[in-house]
């Protein structure tokens, strides 16, 4: 039995993405032998062609045919500002670290006192009125003058 080639104002059967079903729809625009856009015959919305989603035979099973790769491991989001509090701390000297301050001017790499904190380091100024400090715990926010 001879198939008939599809045309522009043919009726297909395509998924709508407005009522998220698979119904009748008229063929709007084609390229070449390709279905492009289409219009719903129940909602009458224009949008692009989705065929149908078709189940292939093994696979629809559930048998995995190839073994999976083992996923890799996220990367702890902490590990790099510990990296770096690990080899920026020896640098620090105590003694010379401002008490924080929220009224207090920094500037980037001065050590800071921080009563909760600990000892931190600046290492961003944010204008108008807010710096990035690291501290053994991570990245802190805080306010100053």
């Amino acid at each position: 039995m001879a198939t008939r080639k599809l045309a522009a104002g043919d009726c297909i059967e395509a998924r709508c993405t407005r009522c998220r079903a698979l119904l009748n729809h008229t063929i709007v625009a084609m390229v070449g032998e390709k279905v492009i856009r289409v219009e719903c015959n129940t909602c009458r919305g224009i949008h692009n062609y989705h065929m149908e989603k078709t189940v292939t035979g093994p696979a629809a099973g559930g048998a995995r045919t190839k073994a999976a790769a083992p996923r890799k491991g996220r990367k702890d989001p902490g590990a790099a500002e510990r990296e770096e509090w690990e080899s920026l701390s020896p640098a620090i000297e105590p003694d010379k670290a401002l008490p924080y301050d929220m009224n207090g001017k920094f500037r980037v790499n001065n050590p800071v006192a921080h009563p909760v904190f600990g000892l931190g380091i600046v290492k961003l100024l944010l204008p108008p009125n807010k710096m990035q400090v690291l501290f053994r715990d991570g990245n802190k926010l805080l306010r100053c003058g």
